[in-house]
């Protein structure tokens, strides 16, 4: 009796199930697991042999083989797809855990069709994404940590997002589908991590074994003036969180990847960020150092110089602004930044974000002494910098700083003094401060800033 020959499944285009969802994403990205492709096709795998067994066992069986029905197939579980397991900073703050690390989508998705529909790389393009600004963005990733939304990587939240990492962010950005760690970079664009602004993502993922550690978090904002750590919005488990965390993550940091939104649009930031920076700048977003400097050569350098020339600057150039960076455009700078008070690395003629917040928004003081919109600021001291303030330090400037702050009401904390050593104590009255300005987060640490400074004398 010859062998049935069993052909590969194929699986129906309007079939909804996990497992030829799967499928037909596999077969359109045309990747391996081992390459980056997506780990879930292991379902249809699954299927094929178990028909393709059953094949053998009727064909070397006989008559006695035939007259036993098959065994069905059993129903491809959680437990049969490729799980991981990723360490975390400690038991209450758990990265994972054994489970699958994509949930497949499925008929529960809402409104979100499966990943299978999400368009080709190259058509997405910004006018075929939805809009969304830094604070809706933020908003969304909000509503989850208020809601405390568990982690799962099989289950769909309300809003027919996956309550996973990569369904966060598909959440957060608002796409059409459930994304995974795969597909998300297809939606953003590569950043580097200077140029980091609230709504941006950080994303790991391991295309040689995706199931170990990928992962991505939503930037919040720096938490100091270090840069360091910064706030990230996350699904991770138990649920949905907002922390402080180290840059880009508690373990593999270095190979995080930051990107930005193709469909992000001008409409705010959505969060402080920067020691003492206050609150988000309300004219353009700060495009990134690295579109500042020698050699660089675009738009926003024009901008940056017509910005200087409004306040003071004009005497600088001999002609232009223009698009190439050059020595009037740093001299310029660095007379704005040291008509704040700015000293040394702070006024080295580089544009950082407070630089650009301040001439954006028109605010500071401009070259040769006047004052922005801001507010008068003529009798302001010249900030001295961040360096004076913090553990160990001792000088003038923060007694100084501390007997303004009882000044103006905001001594509750000093026990005695205050004196020239800089305390804790210091740093809770300065936080108490920041707060009554309504900023937040990174941007409310207790460490003064020049807008601090500034607005705590003026």
């Amino acid at each position: 009796m010859s062998v049935p020959v069993f052909e590969e499944f194929e699986p129906a285009a309007d079939c909804g199930c996990a497992g030829c969802a799967q499928q037909r994403r596999d077969h359109a990205l045309g990747l391996p697991v081992r390459a980056g492709g997506h780990p879930a096709a292991h379902g249809a795998r699954r299927a094929l042999v178990l028909v393709t067994t059953a094949g053998v066992v009727l064909g070397g069986g006989g008559a006695s083989a035939l007259a036993r029905p098959a065994a069905p197939a059993a129903p491809v579980t959680p437990a049969d797809l490729v799980t991981e397991t990723v360490a975390g900073p400690g038991p209450d703050n758990p990265q994972g855990g054994a489970g699958p690390l994509h949930g497949a989508p499925g008929p529960g998705s809402g409104p979100h069709p499966a990943p299978g529909a999400t368009p080709t790389t190259s058509q997405i393009t910004p006018q075929s994404l939805r809009k969304t600004t830094r604070t809706e963005i933020i908003n969304r990733a909000k509503r989850w940590v208020h809601a405390q939304v568990p982690y799962s990587m099989e289950k769909f939240w309300t809003d027919g997002y996956r309550q996973d990492c990569s369904g966060y962010i598909s959440m957060a950005w608002n796409l059409r589908g459930n994304e995974w760690t795969g597909s998300l970079d297809r939606f953003g664009e590569r950043i580097d991590r200077t140029e980091l602004q609230p709504g941006d993502i950080l994303l790991f993922h391991n295309p040689a074994n995706p199931t170990r550690g990928s992962h991505v978090t939503i930037f919040g904002g720096w938490t100091d003036y270090t840069h360091t750590s910064y706030i990230a919005y996350e699904q991770a488990k138990p649920r949905a969180r907002r922390q402080a965390t180290p840059l880009a993550y508690w373990n593999n940091a270095d190979r995080y990847v930051a990107y930005r939104y193709k469909g992000v649009v001008r409409g705010g930031s959505g969060a402080g960020g920067g020691s003492g920076g206050g609150s988000a700048a309300t004219g353009a977003p700060y495009p990134g150092a690295s579109r500042f400097g020698p050699g660089a050569n675009n738009a926003h350098v024009t901008q940056l110089g017509r910005l200087l020339v409004e306040r003071g600057g004009k005497k600088f150039y001999s002609r232009g602004p223009g698009p190439r960076w050059g020595e009037a455009d740093r001299r310029a700078t660095q007379a704005f930044q040291r008509a704040q008070g700015w000293k040394g690395r702070e006024a080295d003629g580089l544009p950082g974000p407070q630089t650009w917040r301040l001439l954006a928004s028109g605010q500071g003081r401009s070259i040769g002494g006047s004052s922005g919109s801001g507010g008068p600021s003529a009798n302001v001291p010249g900030f001295p910098g961040r360096g004076y303030f913090r553990p160990g330090q001792s000088s003038a400037y923060v007694e100084k700083l501390g007997k303004q702050l009882v000044k103006r009401g905001y001594g509750k904390h000093y026990l005695s003094g205050p004196g020239p050593r800089w305390s804790e104590a210091d740093r809770r009255n300065v936080e108490a401060f920041q707060r009554a300005q309504g900023w937040r987060g990174g941007a409310a640490d207790g460490y003064p800033g020049p807008e601090t400074w500034r607005r705590l004398f003026r």
